[in-house]
């Protein structure tokens, strides 16, 4: 179990797909801990954004075939979540991006 809720979100995503989907649906797009359920990933966007969270998605993004020259390796797999806010709720962090 995580005890702090600094380390669950790690990062904001931000492609076109997520643009969109903040347009569209009001959902928001992080990387987050593998490690984290849907529960602590609810209370930690809950506490850092002072928003409600209406439900998360989230889902295992597998590590892409990399190549640089000759050598090749692999990127490492991660945790996407993908959070839904109430209605008349928005970050104001990301209304810019």
């Amino acid at each position: 179990m995580i005890a702090d809720t600094r380390h669950i979100i790690k990062s904001h995503v931000a492609t076109e797909r997520t643009t969109l989907l903040k347009a569209k649906n009001n959902e928001y797009v992080f990387e987050v801990d593998k490690r984290a359920n849907k529960y602590q990933i609810k209370s930690a966007i809950e506490q850092m954004f002072k928003v409600k969270v209406d439900s998360v998605r989230t889902e295992i993004v597998p590590g892409k075939l990399r190549r640089m020259g000759r050598f090749e390796g692999k990127s490492g797999t991660w945790k996407k979540a993908i959070v839904r806010l109430k209605s008349s709720q928005t970050i104001a962090v990301f209304e810019n991006v």
